[in-house]
């Protein structure tokens, strides 16, 4: 990968570019469903390819290709030139800072992904499915199982000096139990991450996608009501994920965040600490440079309840006046960088959830929400969402809950949380996430 980038970066200095920055990266990906005791489906693929930008006097193209042969780089180099030439000028367009070495990181490839054929990890997934059927008698079934693992390589070579290379593997497996009582089908989400398949426990994964269908059996509407709300710890990354977009300098500057203005104020209670932390060991999202070669770093978002910065790769940065953070992420070869975070990271506190639980005295565990994304506002940050989850009375969990909505705004929310939980967990769906539960003070709850 670093031959074929730094090859590349060659071509297009060659054809005319001023600056050019090359971006080699291959992925194999494995996907394994279950259902019924029987592998549905199957698939294996993997994709290499390579994605160049060029600079031109603040012009910037970009063009990439699948055809790696010497002449096929040479293409896409004399592409990349031919349309930063054919661009309109930018004035923050240019190529990352160089001279920072990037950090040394072990243990982000799990060696033993390859030793897993394709049968093992299917009987991976279709142990998932085993553990959340046999669990309980009420368990009736799951949607599916599914397990997903993925092994990386990238380098990126700039002719700034900004670059290095990395491996990295990833993989996850998750079931939907469906349960069935009196009142209907009720269904439950469990799962597990690891960097390869031998650091995932089926039945763990299929016992608790069992616990939390069961634990909805019988579940009916709460009062409308404001209360206060703990949010489970799937939950809380869903919205720590929302929160990373908000932060990300592109949506800041484009006037798409509700924090937007608030740099430097007060955004949160002292208990929500943030930080998104792309060195962290156990964080799927970590490397040692982010996607335009920037080492990453560790950087403070939301401290002692005060916004410290924004996200940013190296346009936003030029355009703000400020530093990249490392933040540039890319979905693969075929687009060019844009502001990401990385993996953020809630810092836990001191109450177990039983404490939680005990502070929140009379309210609501939610433990599911659906539609968050398309549910909130991403200029004013307000929500309203339907969710589902169990009472708290007296400090402890009593019945179960569904079909109510919680709605507030991610401000006031953030301002509200009086306790983070001491156990963290990591979360994968839709960004990487480490969240522990949290208590927010106070919440709005419409049910009957």
């Amino acid at each position: 990968m670093r031959e074929l980038a730094e090859q590349a970066l060659a071509a297009a200095l060659e054809a005319g570019a001023g600056d050019a920055e090359a971006y080699a990266g291959e992925t194999a990906r494995r996907e394994v469903r279950a259902h019924g005791g029987k592998v549905e489906s199957l698939a294996a693929a993997t994709q290499r390819g390579l994605g160049l930008r060029a600079w031109i006097e603040g012009r910037v193209g970009y063009a990439y290709g699948t055809d790696l042969s010497r002449a096929g780089v040479a293409e896409i180099a004399a592409r990349g030139v031919e349309a930063a030439r054919a661009a309109d000028p930018d004035e923050f367009a240019a190529p990352p800072a160089g001279g920072e070495e990037p950090p040394a990181l072990d243990g982000l490839s799990d060696p033993g992904l390859g030793e897993w054929p394709a049968d093992r990890v299917a009987e991976l997934a279709l142990a998932v499915e085993r553990a959340a059927v046999g669990h309980d008698d009420r368990v009736r079934g799951v949607e599916q199982a599914v397990y997903v693992d993925s092994a990386d390589r990238v380098a990126v070579a700039c002719s700034s000096g900004a670059g290095g290379e990395y491996e990295t593997s990833s993989c996850y497996a998750y079931t939907q139990a469906l349960a069935t009582g009196d009142t209907g089908r009720e269904t439950g989400l469990g799962f597990g991450i690891g960097r390869g398949p031998g650091g995932l426990d089926p039945a763990a994964i299929g016992r608790e996608a069992a616990g939390r269908a069961t634990a909805m059996i019988g579940s009916g509407k709460p009062a409308s009501r404001a209360c206060p709300v703990v949010l489970d710890a799937t939950v809380a990354a869903s919205f720590v994920g929302l929160l990373g977009n908000a932060l990300g300098a592109d949506a800041v500057q484009r006037g798409r965040s509700p924090l937007a203005s608030l740099l430097g104020e007060r955004v949160a209670a002292d208990a929500f600490v943030l930080r998104d932390d792309g060195l962290d060991p156990d964080g799927l999202a970590s490397a040692p440079i982010d996607a335009e070669g920037v080492p990453r770093r560790r950087t403070p978002l939301v401290e002692a309840g005060t916004l410290r910065t924004f996200l940013h790769d190296t346009y936003t940065a030029r355009r703000a006046g400020a530093a990249s953070t490392g933040n540039a992420g890319r979905s693969g070869y075929r687009a060019p960088p844009s502001v990401a975070a990385s993996n953020l990271i809630v810092a836990p506190g001191e109450l177990e959830l039983d404490g939680l639980l005990g502070e929140a005295g009379d309210g609501v565990y939610v433990t599911d929400v659906a539609g968050l994304h398309a549910g909130v506002n991403p200029v004013t940050g307000v929500f309203s969402v339907g969710a589902s989850g169990r009472a708290i009375r007296g400090g402890e969990l009593a019945e179960p809950l569904r079909e109510f909505t919680i709605a507030s705004d991610l401000v006031s929310m953030l301002r509200s949380v009086r306790a983070a939980g001491a156990t963290p967990r990591w979360v994968p769906f839709g960004a990487s996430v480490s969240t522990p539960p949290l208590l927010i003070g106070e919440m709005t709850v419409a049910g009957s």
